[in-house]
């Protein structure tokens, strides 16, 4: 028998869902640095778009709790639709089922907050009910202490959840830098997201390839002038 788990991440055989990546759950988060969860967030929102993967995005009592979606999130991902829910975990309201049997990946790439909380109980009822492999984002994912996410993440892990990380997922995509379709939107998501690997990029494209820098703004550079030295 094949073992599912030992097939990498392609554009075709897995969808993702982002899970409450909204303010009042994000004041919580404690486990990761919450403006670089929210770059690692967007950053894998816009792989996801690049490759055309199928997305799910649901939201818990936004008006009366939660707050609404981190507008870079919704912006990059234009005229999708936002899942409302009541229930902490996302596999308990049917649009979310529907939604995930739909677009038709037993491969499930999840970001959310909180990980003990919405991950861990979307995770584990979906491999037990809708037999789904469930692939968790920890760097694009947030809880309330990091106790609480690295034990939710072992928790997992224990029942079969595999554990990836933003870049990790973006460049299984990608796998090959042959397909030009999408190396140049997958360089530009490491050049704005990827920490010292875009910069990196960014030295590599302007002082080696003589490219031109990647800012939009004009500016000029005045030669030095030495000032008189006394």
């Amino acid at each position: 028998m094949t073992n599912r788990k030992l097939e990498v991440l392609t554009p075709q055989n897995c969808q993702i869902i982002f899970i409450d990546q909204q303010p009042q759950m994000a004041f919580g988060v404690q486990s990761i640095d919450r403006q670089v969860l929210k770059n690692n967030v967007v950053a894998l929102a816009k792989a996801a778009k690049v490759f055309n993967i199928p997305t799910v995005l649901t939201t818990v009592e936004t008006e009366s709790f939660s707050g609404h979606t981190f507008p870079e999130l919704l912006d990059a991902l234009p005229g999708q639709d936002i899942l409302e829910r009541t229930s902490m975990n996302s596999w308990d309201d049917q649009k979310v089922r529907d939604a995930l049997a739909a677009n038709g990946k037993q491969k499930i790439v999840v970001s959310g907050l909180w990980t003990e909380v919405c991950n861990n109980t979307f995770a584990l009822c979906a491999m037990l009910e809708g037999d789904y492999e469930i692939y968790m984002v920890a760097d694009a994912s947030g809880g309330t202490t990091k106790e609480a996410h690295d034990y939710a993440m072992q928790r997992m892990i224990q029942a079969g959840v595999i554990p990836v990380t933003w870049q990790q997922v973006m460049l299984e995509w990608q796998r090959d830098w042959a397909h030009k379709d999408t190396y140049n939107a997958v360089m530009d998501i490491a050049k704005e997201h990827s920490g010292a690997y875009g910069i990196g990029v960014d030295y590599a494209y302007t002082m080696v390839h003589k490219a031109p820098s990647r800012q939009k703004s004009e500016h000029r550079t005045l030669a030095p002038v030495h000032a008189p030295v006394r």
